[in-house]
């Protein structure tokens, strides 16, 4: 059973550091996580009592 957990845990390290280099090395292989960028105006109104 120690065995299994141990693995896991190796297995989920990896993962993690494969998901930070995706994140960091991405925009370098053509994949953009950036937001779409654009001005959005909506009027409010303050009910000021």
């Amino acid at each position: 059973m120690g065995r299994v957990i141990k693995f896991l845990v190796y297995l989920l390290c990896l993962a993690f550091i494969a998901i930070v280099g995706y994140a960091y090395l991405g925009p370098w292989f053509g994949s953009d996580f950036s937001a779409p960028q654009r001005e959005i105006r909506v009027p409010v109104t303050l009910n000021a009592d």
